[in-house]
C-alpha cells in the first residue's frame, strides 16, 4: 500500500488532474478575494513633505491605516501623486505646529491623485483632521457612531469560503482518487497489482490515502488563504481528517462505478451538484438550513467551516463529526462489496 502511495506521489505532478486539484482552489481564492474581498487591498499611500519637523509627520508614520512615507521636496511629491505612486500628499510648512497651537490657521496643502479611490481620499482626509486636532490639543467636535440597521451582514467573500473549501476537498479527494483508480483499470496495471499479494481492499486504501492526504492539505491551504484558521487546531485537524476520508471514499465510489475516464467525467458532471449542494446554504443563509442536512457532504463541510471560519470549539461540533465519521464507516462495507466486482476492461 505504501509503495502504491509513493508511486502516486512521485508520478502525481505529471498528471494534469493533480495539478488541477492543486492550482484551481488557489486561483479561485485569489479571484474571489480579489473581486469581493480584501486580499489585494492596501492602506492609502500618503507622502509628506515636512519643512519643520512637525509632530503630524511622526504620528502619521505610526498609523496602520495609512502607508506613510517622507518625501524630500514638493516637486517630487507632485510627481509621485500625478503618477499615482501615491494616493495623496501633504505639505507641512515650517512652524506649522506652533501656529496651530497658537490658534492660527496655517496653510496645509493636500494633493490627491486623480486615480485614487474615493474611500482612500475619505480615509486620508479624516485621518489628517484627527492628527491636526491631536497636535492642536483639542478633542473632536463631534462623535460619530456607526450603526448597521438589522445587524452586520456577512460579506459575500466570507459566504463563498465554504464553497472554495468544498471544492478543494472535491477536486483532490474525489476527483484525484477516482481518476487514479480508473486510470489503473484502463491501463490494466490493476491486474498486475492484484496478481501480487496485494488485495483489492488494500488497493482501495492505498488510492484513498493519496487522495485523502492531498484533500486535507489543500483544504488547509485554502482555509489559510481565506483567513479561516481561527478555531482550535486539534478540532480543525480532526474535522479535516474526517472530511478528507469521506471525500476519498466518494472518489473511490466514482472510480468503481466508472470503467473508463469518459464515464468518470460524465459521473463527475452529473453528480457534482449533490456534492456541492450544501455550500449553497452558506451563500444563501436565508434558505431553510435543515434541507442541507440531507446531503452527506454537509457533515464534512460544516464542522470545518464552524471551527476554521467561525472559531467554534470541538465541544460545539463533536456531534457533527460523529455523524460524518458514521457516514464514513457506513461506506466501508459498501466499498468492499462493490470492489469485488471490479474487473479491468478487456483489450479490444
Amino acid at each position: 500500500m505504501l509503495s502504491i502511495w509513493r508511486k502516486d506521489l512521485a508520478l502525481g505532478p505529471r498528471s494534469p488532474v493533480l495539478l488541477f486539484a492543486v492550482v484551481m482552489p488557489v486561483l479561485i481564492t485569489l479571484l474571489v478575494q480579489g473581486v469581493f474581498g480584501s486580499l489585494f487591498e492596501r492602506p492609502p499611500r500618503v507622502g509628506i513633505v515636512d519643512l519643520g519637523d512637525s509632530a503630524v509627520t511622526a504620528a502619521a508614520l505610526e498609523l496602520e491605516e495609512l502607508r506613510t512615507s517622507r518625501v524630500a521636496d514638493v516637486e517630487t511629491l507632485q510627481r509621485l501623486v500625478t503618477d499615482h505612486d501615491l494616493d495623496a500628499g501633504l505639505v507641512l510648512p515650517a512652524g506649522f505646529d506652533a501656529a496651530l497651537r497658537a490658534g492660527e490657521r496655517p496653510p496645509l496643502t493636500l494633493y490627491v491623485a486623480g486615480e485614487s479611490r474615493a474611500n482612500d481620499r475619505a480615509i486620508v482626509a479624516i485621518t489628517t483632521i484627527d492628527l491636526l486636532r491631536s497636535v492642536e490639543g483639542r478633542a473632536a467636535s463631534i462623535a460619530v457612531e456607526v450603526v448597521a440597521p438589522g445587524g452586520e451582514g456577512v460579506p459575500l467573500q466570507v459566504r463563498l469560503v465554504p464553497f472554495i473549501v468544498l471544492y478543494a476537498l472535491f477536486a483532490a479527494g474525489v476527483f484525484v482518487t477516482s481518476f487514479s483508480f480508473t486510470e489503473e483499470r484502463e491501463k490494466r496495471t490493476i491486474d498486475a497489482l492484484l496478481a501480487s499479494p496485494l488485495t483489492m481492499n488494500e488497493f482501495l486504501v492505498a488510492k484513498g490515502l493519496f487522495g485523502g492526504t492531498l484533500a486535507a492539505a489543500m483544504s488547509l491551504v485554502t482555509l489559510a488563504l481565506n483567513g479561516a484558521l481561527v478555531g482550535q487546531p486539534v478540532g480543525l485537524l480532526l474535522a479535516l481528517a474526517i472530511g478528507a476520508v469521506m471525500a476519498a471514499m466518494i472518489g473511490l465510489l466514482y472510480g468503481i462505478a466508472a470503467p473508463d475516464t469518459k464515464v468518470l467525467f460524465a459521473l463527475v458532471k452529473t453528480l457534482s451538484i449533490l456534492v456541492f449542494a450544501p455550500a449553497l446554504w452558506y451563500v444563501f443563509p436565508e434558505w431553510p438550513q435543515w434541507i442541507a442536512y440531507v446531503f452527506p457532504t454537509y457533515w464534512l463541510l460544516n464542522p470545518i467551516v464552524e471551527i476554521g471560519q467561525q472559531g467554534a470549539g470541538l465541544a460545539d461540533v463533536w456531534w457533527q463529526l460523529v455523524i460524518g465519521a458514521a457516514i464514513c464507516l457506513a461506506l466501508v462495507p459498501l466499498l468492499a462489496r462493490l470492489a469485488q466486482r471490479v474487473r479491468a476492461p478487456v483489450a479490444a
